[in-house]
């Protein structure tokens, strides 16, 4: 698969200086982010974010919490996972709460990127929440948006639906797609689900995030052309004049 440009025709609000990585678990988000840090530190300041939710980063960082962490993850986690299975129809009360939750801190990251690339801070986020697709193994809202008799979750429901429009409109400088197939990346995620996994890789062509500059690259390649592919994407969508 070659790299390749995607444009689309009306863009909305762009966030100066934000490259988003983005792609199915396997791809090598998390390494590339940090490589990009590295490589472009020495040009001015620089930030990684991570805009995902329980299942990465934030529950490495609530397990590491005294005397309740490995327990508060394993029950956040298990939350998430039975309101991210699209086969139930609705979330409980208690598990629509949590994802609500969630979905108010990756708000609340979302509002620090907003205002480290105002200050000129270019920013590397791993993942990027979007709206066109529901469910948070997409980084879309968790909770879904058919009627249902319960009030709170449906109050819940569309607060969540405007907080992500909220979020997909502010659209990031450059995203950096890294494509892989399902056998590499159970390869590389051998603990992961395959069905999981294929249902991301078969979403994420189809993303556009509201008409932002798209860099796709073949996450199958070796990983120094990889990198070679996303700093010069970075360097023209960054660093170029305007």
């Amino acid at each position: 698969m070659s790299e390749s440009i995607i444009r689309a025709n009306q863009p909305h609000a762009t966030l100066a200086g934000v490259v988003a990585v983005i792609g199915c678990d396997g791809s090598g988000k998390s390494q590339l982010t940090a490589d990009l840090m590295d490589h472009l530190r020495g040009k001015g300041p620089i930030e990684r974010l991570y805009l995902g939710l329980v299942s990465g980063e934030m529950g490495h960082k609530i397990k590491r919490l005294p005397i309740i962490g490995i327990a508060l993850e394993r029950n956040l986690a298990a939350k998430a996972r039975r309101a991210q299975d699209m086969r139930e129809k609705f979330p409980g009360t208690g598990t629509a709460v949590v994802m609500y939750l969630l979905s108010l801190w990756r708000a609340r990251q979302f509002r620090r990127l907003i205002e480290l690339s105002r200050r000129g801070v270019v920013v590397v986020t791993d993942r990027y929440p979007q709206a066109e697709v529901p469910g948070f193994h997409y980084d879309g809202p968790g909770l879904p948006a058919a009627s249902t008799e319960n009030w709170l979750v449906r109050k819940l429901a569309a607060r969540e639906q405007r907080l992500y429009r909220w979020m997909a409109g502010h659209v990031p400088a450059l995203v950096i797609r890294l494509n892989i197939d399902v056998d590499t990346a159970l390869a590389r995620k051998p603990d992961h689900m395959p069905a999981e996994l294929r249902n991301k890789i078969a979403v994420a062509p189809g993303l556009r995030f509201n008409g932002a500059r798209i860099v796709d690259i073949d996450a199958r390649k070796p990983y120094p052309q990889v990198l070679a592919a996303a700093l010069q994407a970075v360097g023209d969508a960054v660093h170029a004049p305007g």
